[in-house]
């Protein structure tokens, strides 16, 4: 623990030269603006830090000290929990997930991975816990008690809290490790768990544009992720980062301390969440106090762990456990009994925070690529388009290298009895599909496999290994192509309009058969729910009046999850991987499901034809607007992943988050939101202020100069 909480000395003394230091903490704001040694954080209208300093340690101190202003307690809260001790800072609800990060090794790997960091990287990463705790001391009225419970903080948490994320909520959350519901049979024990789920969780959109495909012949980058809306790790945070020779803007999930989504007026990077098996669950098979390994018995290794419990009266209770370890890693027993132990790749990749932050600060194709080449972000495509012209897609991240088997297998449980099934290495960048200047002239990828991310020809998966990424295409990914292909010559402003697309493939694929089905049903209700649906534009759209009938036939058509082919007359093939799934195998079965749908539909929202906004909601806090975009696996491009009704209304708890499209050209020129506003604060104006926006199926300007930003200055803070 006191590693946890120390700060290097030299590190110490070294950020104390360059920052306001410990003394001053009890100054005013107004006397540290005065001063304004060595930087200054200005917030826009909309609540966006513009943090312009002296140099890079200033950089990331400001950084963090914005982060807290917009998100202070979810940021503590991340960090506790990151730690490992959320049970004892909140009570026994975070129990279990403490477990699984002391049997990980998730708080002393973080620590480890500080120390290996450079010096410069500790600096910055102390720097910007730092601002963390400077903005606590002078506005502790702002945090919640419970968040303060956590402070300090350190670089040390910085680099934890990253190492967790990235492989322990991406590679190997615990609910994939131990799901609350345990597979019952064979099938399901090798059901691909990181294809498309029933809301396109943890989804993305991305595209890239040359020159060739621009109308001016500047390329283009969207940036566009799908994550939660409930305050969480997920939570999106936008920036501009300025110190000499450095000016960079996008966002990133809030604790990380360097953009994820990130443009100069070089280049620019985008991510989505690929389809990467990067972590494997062994089955194992038990003899005595061992398990069975390569035909002999092998011992557990065995220690003990022990985490804090925060009792009802504010008490701390001990809990003492014993982590087991075979040789394929941390060993846990399910909740049906069985044993499995889990193999986490890229736990030997500490520099993830650096690659990011050399790509962001890159100039040119080849810096940026010398730097993926390190594969020290262990998930993630990654978009890249370039003021040089280049455009690339890269399939990142750690696979393992294995023998046999394909993704499916080891997307499963494996057999965990032989060392054939026990991975040693991963595959160099060499090895990953890409695909760098396509002759089409556009990249775009929505968390598919990497086979099908610009025109046809697509990559050839018979030239990868089985197991590196499965074969499929959600109708999403077509939308996607299919929008990109619609248009020659783009403009900067049919980028936005094509962005901007709410209509439902699915609904352009079926709706004419299942309309023709249905002309000679003599129901009146048939009559009347094929009306509405021959009226509707097929698009989520505020006004929509047949959007919210169709999503109820589409889910009875394809499933709760939208995604059953078993209904299509023709499944989806990889022969024509953009023209199927189409038609309807049974069309006198869709028109009886038309006819629930619609009786359903009437039940819920009190009409056949109820406009979709009217119970669509874009509503946090005191700003409650019409919603508009739909699930991703009708083949909606603009995800919003809605909620259960509850009191008349469903809101967004999944989708559009952050979204920014740029254009360079001289200087990079850019338009975007952060779709539910920049604080998670209770109280703050900016928790919400930009959903106008997204009703509209608008955008702002994203300011950059200093001029445009003070123009626009909400307040400001010097340091």
């Amino acid at each position: 623990m006191k590693l946890r909480h120390r700060i290097c000395g030299a590190l110490a003394a070294l950020a104390a030269s360059i920052f306001v230091g410990t003394t001053t903490l009890a100054q005013s704001s107004r006397k540290l603006s005065e001063s304004s040694p060595h930087g200054q954080i200005v917030w826009d209208t909309y609540g966006v830090p513009h943090i312009f300093a002296k140099n890079t340690a200033g950089l990331f101190y400001g950084f963090g000290y914005a982060q807290a202003k917009g998100h202070g307690s979810l940021l503590l809260h991340l960090y506790g929990e990151s730690r490992g001790r959320a049970a004892e800072y909140w009570g026994p609800e975070y129990a279990a997930t403490d477990r699984y990060y002391a049997a990980n090794n998730v708080a002393e790997r973080g620590a480890e991975w500080f120390g290996q960091q450079s010096a410069e990287m500790k600096l910055y990463l102390d720097a910007f816990a730092k601002g963390i705790n400077d903005f606590a001391a002078q506005h502790p009225d702002e945090l919640s008690s419970e968040a303060k419970r956590v402070l300090p903080v350190t670089g040390i948490d910085v680099m934890t809290h990253w190492e967790r994320v990235m492989e322990f909520n991406y590679i190997m959350p615990e609910q994939r490790a131990l799901p609350a519901n345990t597979p019952t049979n064979e099938a399901e024990l090798h059901m691909p768990n990181v294809l498309e789920s029933p809301r396109d969780e943890d989804g993305s959109n991305g595209w890239a544009i040359a020159p060739v495909k621009s109308a001016n012949g500047h390329p283009m980058l969207l940036m566009n992720p799908h994550l939660g809306w409930a305050p969480s790790y997920q939570t999106y945070f936008e920036a501009q980062l300025s110190a000499p020779g450095i000016d960079m803007y996008g966002a990133t999930q809030v604790g990380f301390p360097v953009l994820r989504f990130c443009f100069t007026d070089d280049h620019g990077i985008t991510n989505t969440v690929n389809t990467i098996s990067a972590g494997t669950i062994y089955k194992l098979t038990l003899s005595g106090n061992g398990y069975v390994f390569d035909g002999s018995t092998h011992p557990f290794e065995i220690k003990s762990r022990s985490i804090k419990i925060r009792q009802p009266d504010g008490s701390l209770k001990e809990e003492n456990f014993e982590v087991r370890t075979s040789v394929h890693g941390p060993v846990f027993t399910r909740k049906d009994g069985s044993t499995v132990a889990i193999r986490v790749a890229g736990l030997d990749r500490p520099f993830g925070i650096e690659e990011y932050w050399n790509i962001d600060r890159a100039e040119g194709f080849t810096a940026v690529e010398a730097q993926l080449k390190r594969l020290q972000v262990p998930t993630f495509n990654i978009l890249y388009a370039g003021k040089d012209g280049h455009i690339l897609y890269q399939f990142n991240g750690v696979s393992p290298v294995r023998t046999h088997g394909d993704f499916a297998y080891w997307s499963g449980l494996v057999p965990g009895d032989t060392s054939e099934n026990l991975w040693t290495k991963v595959h160099p960048y060499e090895d990953l599909p890409r695909v760098l200047d396509p002759p089409a002239g556009w990249i775009q990828n929505t968390n598919n496999p990497p086979w099908l991310n610009t025109a046809l020809p697509l990559l050839d998966p018979s030239k990868y290994p089985p197991y590196m990424s499965p074969i499929s295409l959600s109708l999403r990914s077509e939308q996607s192509a299919l929008l990109l292909e619609s248009k020659g010559k783009l403009t900067f402003e049919d980028f936005v309009s094509l962005k901007l697309s709410t209509r439902s493939l699915m609904a352009d694929r079926l709706l004419p058969d299942l309309l023709r089905a249905a002309a000679s049903n003599t129901d009146p209700l048939v009559k009347q729910a094929a009306s509405v649906l021959a009226a509707w534009n097929h698009s989520d759209d505020n006004d929509a009046r047949g959007a919210l009938l169709f999503e109820i036939w589409a889910a009875k058509f394809a499933g709760a999850q939208f995604s059953s082919n078993k209904n299509y007359l023709h499944p989806w093939t990889m022969s024509d991987p953009l023209g199927t799934p189409n038609g309807i195998k049974d069309p006198q079965q869709a028109v009886s499901m038309l006819a629930d749908a619609a009786r359903e539909t009437i039940a819920k929202y009190g009409a056949i034809d109820r406009p979709f906004g009217d119970v669509s909601r874009f509503h946090l806090g005191n700003v409650n607007l019409p919603g508009n975009g739909g699930f991703g696996n009708t083949g909606i491009f603009r995800v919003i992943t809605w909620s259960a009704l509850s009191h008349g209304e469903r809101t967004p708890i999944h989708g559009e988050t952050f979204i920014a499209l740029v254009e360079f050209g001289n200087k990079a020129k850019a338009v975007g939101i952060t779709a539910y506003g920049e604080s998670s604060q209770p109280g703050s104006p900016h928790q919400g202020d930009q959903l106008q926006f997204l009703s509209e199926k608008k955008f702002r300007p994203f300011w950059r100069t200093l001029a445009e930003v003070k123009t626009h200055k909400e307040s400001s803070w010097s340091f």
